[in-house]
């Protein structure tokens, strides 16, 4: 069975940073593009920063010189570096990834469980 497992959530005030963690487990060939969204309470899911397995970056335009996304393509995981947090970037972060081939099959649009990111003022 495949999972994407984030880690690396937790509580930081204003200013400070955490850095976000997508370990996949499962018999995992490749995994191509790999995306962090959040959603916060009353809010829809939005996407905070995708990379292709080639490198390529997008960032939604709130996190821009403040985020950064890399990848690890030995080991399929994604991470997530948050630097200068605001309390507006408090949400629930879900890792992302648009295919998972695996040894038989591939699997689209699958999401981690999440991980909950809170910033104080």
């Amino acid at each position: 069975q495949v999972q994407l497992v984030e880690t690396g959530g937790g509580l930081v005030q204003a200013g400070g940073s955490l850095r976000l963690s997508c370990v996949p487990s499962g018999r995992i060939v490749n995994i191509y593009t790999m995306g962090w969204y959040r959603q916060a309470p009353g809010k829809q899911r939005e996407l905070v920063a995708s990379i292709t397995r080639g490198g390529s970056t997008n960032y939604a335009d709130s996190v821009k010189g403040r985020f950064t996304i890399s990848r690890d393509n030995g080991k399929n995981t994604v991470y997530l570096q948050m630097s200068s947090l605001k309390p507006e970037d408090t949400a629930v972060y879900y890792c992302k990834a648009d295919r998972i081939a695996t040894m038989g099959s591939s699997l689209y649009n699958y999401w981690g469980q999440g991980t909950q990111v809170t910033v104080s003022s």
